[in-house]
């Protein structure tokens, strides 16, 4: 059993974009299967960062939440300098509201969960970025009407329902914490608590690959079904991703942030929190029908940036300075 697991360890990277591969065959060939997916989303991807959370050391998480320089980088990068090229970039949809918003609702909010998995693949700060989490939730919920409001318009901010974003920070963020925490202190004990950890930890790469396909072949059929508008939407997707990769990267080393706090900084940088707002997203009123299928073609976008940058990011952010 090691050897297997020892063997898709190293082989992520592959592995993923064959699970995105399947995801999207399988959406687009059996388009029936497209709901009953969607509903597997929240479970899958609370399962992927229950194993997530239960690989970093709570214990340490209190001193990471001290590191004032990681946490200033963080909120100046997501809070600051995102909402200035979100703004520039947007421009090019002014005309279409629908778009115009999903582009937005997804790109001003950094991501709070599966970033933390992909940070720790590439070898990066988790625990500081998780430290962290609490922090960029609370000001996305605060700073996202605001952002909406200068940028889109009040009507836009009247038409949320704020009540699927707080019920999927409990399912997505809260729960799978609070769960993986309470397995740290029965492992501690009992050996029931280690044998679900040694589990746990053999199951995340299978997990992840399970929730990249489940996101993919729930989403893939309805965003073929409206490219027109969508193929616009995609390049200042990349465009977003091409430009805050190595601006996050330039910030955290002139910071003087160690390597892992720097791929962090990277990832968090880049990473947006598509799942979060997608239920945000289909609260919206039907003028509004395109946004959710948005918010999808970014996360169809940045899925596949995230397992390339896994293997990217450790070979370029590397061990150079002193923090």
């Amino acid at each position: 059993m090691g050897a297997v697991i020892e063997w898709a360890e190293r082989r992520q990277v592959p592995l993923y974009l064959a699970a995105i591969a399947l995801g999207a065959v399988v959406g687009m060939l059996m388009p029936a299967v497209a709901g009953p997916l969607e509903t597997a989303i929240t479970p899958v991807l609370a399962a992927v960062l229950y194993a997530t959370f239960l690989g970093v050391p709570f214990a340490s998480i209190g001193h990471a939440f001290t590191d004032w320089r990681f946490l200033g980088i963080v909120v100046v990068l997501n809070f600051i300098v995102a909402p200035m090229i979100v703004f520039g970039l947007s421009r090019f949809f002014i005309a279409d509201r629908a778009v115009l918003v999903g582009v937005l609702l997804v790109l001003l909010t950094p991501c709070v969960d599966y970033v933390i998995v992909f940070t720790g693949l590439a070898v990066g700060s988790r625990e500081r970025l998780l430290a962290a989490t609490p922090l960029l939730m609370l000001m996305q919920i605060v700073l996202l009407p605001l952002y909406l409001w200068l940028m889109a318009g009040a009507d836009v901010v009247g038409a949320f329902d704020a009540r699927p974003f707080a019920l999927a920070f409990i399912l997505l963020i809260a729960l799978p914490l609070a769960l993986a925490a309470a397995t740290q202190v029965i492992a501690k004990r009992h050996r029931a608590g280690r044998a679900i950890e040694r589990t746990m930890h053999a199951a995340m790469v299978p997990l992840m690959m399970l929730t990249l396909a489940v996101v993919v072949g729930s989403q893939v059929f309805g965003v073929s079904g409206s490219l027109g508008p969508l193929l616009v939407a995609v390049p200042v997707f990349i465009a977003f991703i091409v430009i805050m990769g190595p601006l996050a990267a330039l910030l955290a080393r002139a910071a003087r942030l160690d390597a892992p706090a720097r791929r962090a900084v990277v990832f968090s940088g880049v990473t947006r929190n598509s799942l979060v707002v997608l239920p945000l997203a289909l609260a919206l009123p039907a003028s509004f029908a395109l946004t959710p299928l948005v918010v999808v073609a970014q996360t169809l976008v940045e899925l596949v940036a995230m397992v390339v940058m896994v293997a990217v990011v450790p070979r370029t952010v590397r061990s150079r300075t002193r923090p």
